[in-house]
């Protein structure tokens, strides 16, 4: 296949990845190990809608979910073969976001294998538009078999929402800028000093698990990266030297995957967020599934003023 262009019908017929989650309009395999692709990005982007809604940017973990994608389309004659299983991002790391994609910009995508073995592919990619690089990470992938969830959850814990929550979704929409259908994070259950617990519900009616050809649900590891990111996002914009001002993904250290999360988990986001002296601060945190943890990064960001 190498050297074919592959428009939309191509790529879906290869990746599962559907509206609105499909980040790649057109792409060509140029040899076994390198591919390009392009992105045109319009403000009719459903992501547009919510992320910054007065300065629309392109969120950084889409451009993540871009190259994770054109890798998978490199890797999936090496991983997966017959489509049987789920190709997942087990790492990504060293990323950097380096400039704002908006809407009328139009994204270069490139990706090279860099290693292959025991079922996993490591790869270097970037992004670029008109202006130059503008992302770039280090993308192991790997697979695992479709499964689903194996128990009902615990309902009514100490993380649901109740009468002294610290922050309900209004209260964190009052310090951040995302909106429907990028916001998520749903409440605050826990402020202590520079940690923060947050909580996601995820629920099988949201679009982004209409990015399937068979139905199968998986939260992207990409989105995880975003929720961990909102959830410092807030805490730091809650304190009262930040208030009014606005904070920006930077980049991530590393990320890990370790199970994947389905319709009907509730997230618990527990991140750490030491004091900084300057506009720039980093955090780890840690996404646990019913006291399991599913998720794990450490990121970088920047306060900035409105």
């Amino acid at each position: 296949m190498s050297g074919n262009i592959l428009g939309v019908k191509e790529i879906r017929a290869i990746l599962p990845q559907r509206y609105p989650m499909l980040m790649l309009d057109r792409a060509v395999l140029e040899s076994e190990t390198r591919a390009t692709a392009v992105k045109n990005l319009s403000m009719n982007e459903l992501f547009f809608q919510g992320h910054f809604p007065n300065h629309p940017i392109m969120p950084g973990v889409l451009q993540v979910e871009a190259m994770k994608q054109l890798t998978e389309l490199l890797a999936r004659p090496v991983l997966d073969p017959e489509g049987k299983f789920d190709v997942y991002m087990r790492v990504v790391e060293k990323v950097k976001f380096r400039k704002p994609n908006n809407p009328g910009d139009r994204i270069l995508i490139e990706s090279e294998i860099l290693e292959r073995n025991d079922g996993e592919v490591v790869a270097q990619a970037s992004v670029r538009n008109n202006s130059g690089v503008t992302c770039e990470a280090k993308i192991t992938l790997a697979v695992r078999p479709k499964q689903g969830p194996d128990s009902m959850p615990d309902l009514f814990n100490e993380f649901d929402k109740h009468a002294e929550t610290p922050l309900d979704v209004n209260q964190i929409m009052a310090l951040v800028p995302h909106r429907y259908p990028f916001l998520l994070i749903d409440n605050i259950a826990r402020v202590e000093g520079d940690r923060v617990i947050a909580v996601k519900n995820v629920t099988g009616n949201e679009e982004i698990f209409s990015h399937t050809e068979d139905g199968y649900a998986v939260l992207p590891e990409s989105l995880q990266c975003e929720i961990v990111a909102q959830s410092g996002c807030a805490c730091v914009l809650s304190r009262k030297e930040n208030q009014g001002k606005i904070g920006y993904f930077m980049s991530i250290d590393r990320a890990e995957s370790f199970a994947p999360v389905f319709p009907g988990d509730q997230l618990i986001c527990d991140i750490t967020l030491p004091p900084s002296k300057g506009k720039f601060g980093k955090g780890t945190g840690v996404i646990r599934v019913g006291g399991k943890v599913v998720f794990e990064i450490t990121l970088m960001f920047a306060i900035v003023d409105a």
